[in-house]
C-alpha cells in the first residue's frame, strides 16, 4: 500500500509537471500535431474561411471556459469541461478533448487538488492548440492551403 500525502504535499508534487506542462504548451507546436486535420477539412466541408472562423471561436470559447473554471466548483467546473470537451472534439483537437473529460472526471469525484492539476493540464492542451490555431490562421491569411 502506498503512503498517503498531505494535500500540501500532494500539490507540490503536482506543481513540477505542471509547470512542465506550460513550458511545452509555449513551443508552437504545428497544427497537425494538435489538430487532426482531415477531421477538421469534413467538419468544416473544405472551405478555408469557415475552418478560419470555426478555429477562431474554439480559442474565444476556449479562453472563457478556462478563465470560469479557474475559480468555479467541481461541479461548474465540470460542466465547463463538458462544453469545451464537446468543442474541441468538434475540431479534431482530441488532446483537449482528453483533458477536458479528466477535468470532469475528477470533479465529479469531488477532488479539489485533482481537478486543479487537471485544470492546468487543460489549460496546457490549449495553449498548445492555440499555438497551432494561430500558426494556421497565418498560413490561411497568406492564401496558403
Amino acid at each position: 500500500m502506498e503512503p498517503t500525502a498531505t494535500g500540501a504535499a500532494r500539490e507540490a508534487a503536482v506543481r513540477p509537471s505542471v509547470e512542465a506542462d506550460r513550458v511545452a504548451a509555449a513551443a508552437v507546436e504545428p497544427i497537425e500535431s494538435v489538430v487532426d486535420r482531415a477531421h477538421l477539412a469534413r467538419m468544416t466541408l473544405g472551405e478555408a474561411s469557415l475552418e478560419a472562423e470555426v478555429l477562431r471561436l474554439f480559442e474565444q470559447q476556449a479562453a472563457v471556459l478556462l478563465a470560469r473554471m479557474q475559480d468555479a466548483t467541481p461541479t461548474a467546473a465540470a460542466a465547463f469541461a463538458h462544453t469545451l470537451k464537446g468543442s474541441a472534439r468538434g475540431i479534431g483537437a482530441w488532446g483537449v478533448a482528453a483533458a477536458a473529460e479528466a477535468v470532469e472526471t475528477n470533479a465529479e469525484r469531488a477532488s479539489a487538488s485533482a481537478t486543479a492539476c487537471a485544470v492546468a493540464r487543460l489549460a496546457a492542451a490549449v495553449e498548445a492548440v492555440k499555438a497551432g490555431i494561430a500558426q494556421r490562421l497565418r498560413r490561411l491569411a497568406e492564401g496558403e492551403e
